[in-house]
């Protein structure tokens, strides 16, 4: 069974998954609509507020654990277990998955439940966004990803792209931000003191350092931006393309159709 109400839908784990109609009409060609996870995060939840606030989406279907504290009416809650992801794959029959997930060691406790939300659960929302036609996936991955690095973080995020890449999907965004900078929810004392370092040396020298930290806010204006485009295959972006990908779209009628 599943409860909709306000725009909320709860699973129950002990029965089995029902459709949910998208509103889609045959012969009919409506505003997109799009699936978030990790909308509670630094960047998921500045893209939420993207998402709900520009006209391109007509439905934003957000992947919880829990209700959010945001309401609006193009906003529709899956609240599910992630170790049961497969449970809601009718809901991934939308134009664009955006992928925000991720955690710290401090949360997770241990490297295998870290590999499990900043790998597994990704991979397993790129494999139902393929079985359902998903045109674009977008993901948040880390700057200098490597598989072969001896960093482990660096290490997880290259087994994370990896995985993705192997995923014959019609188009896929890899997003590699630096040290991200906002508002976070829990106090990390060495990010705090390199983003300040950082915002140190920006108005000492008068220029942002995109290696080395860029705004959450950036990272989720470029996902939105990446999403609008028709670019077949796999893309990675670098800090510095996503502070460009922005500043484009501040200039001009967004950045559709032109080449990055």
């Amino acid at each position: 069974m599943i409860m909709i109400e306000s725009g909320l839908i709860l699973l129950n784990k002990s029965i089995a998954m029902q459709t949910f109609t998208f509103g889609r009409e045959e012969g009919i060609v409506k505003a997109k609509t799009a699936l978030i996870a990790g909308s509670t995060g630094l960047v998921g939840s500045e893209l939420l507020q993207i998402l709900l606030a520009e006209k391109q989406y007509a439905t934003v279907y957000a992947i919880v654990r829990r209700p959010l504290a945001v309401k609006h009416p193009k906003l529709i809650e899956i609240v599910c277990d992630f170790d049961r992801l497969e449970a809601v794959k009718e809901y991934f029959a939308v134009d664009d998955v955006f992928c925000c997930l991720g955690t710290t060691i401090k949360k997770a406790k241990t490297k295998e439940a870290m590999y499990r939300v900043d790998v597994e659960y990704p991979v397993t929302l790129a494999n139902m966004a393929k079985e359902q036609g998903v045109c674009h996936f977008l993901i948040v991955s880390a700057v200098n990803a490597n598989v072969g690095s001896f960093i482990w973080y660096q290490k997880l995020k290259g087994q994370l792209e990896e995985q993705i890449k192997s995923i014959p999907l019609t188009a896929v965004s890899i997003l590699r931000p630096s040290l991200l900078i906002g508002m976070r929810q829990e106090f990390r004392f060495f990010e705090t003191i390199a983003i300040k370092v950082v915002r140190g040396l920006s108005l000492l020298l008068k220029r942002s350092w995109p290696k080395l930290a860029i705004e959450a806010r950036v990272v989720a204006q470029a996902m939105y931006q990446l999403a609008q485009r028709d670019k077949p295959g796999v893309t990675t972006y670098s800090p510095e393309q996503m502070e460009d990908i922005v500043r484009m779209a501040a200039a001009g009628p967004g950045i559709a159709g032109r080449r990055l």
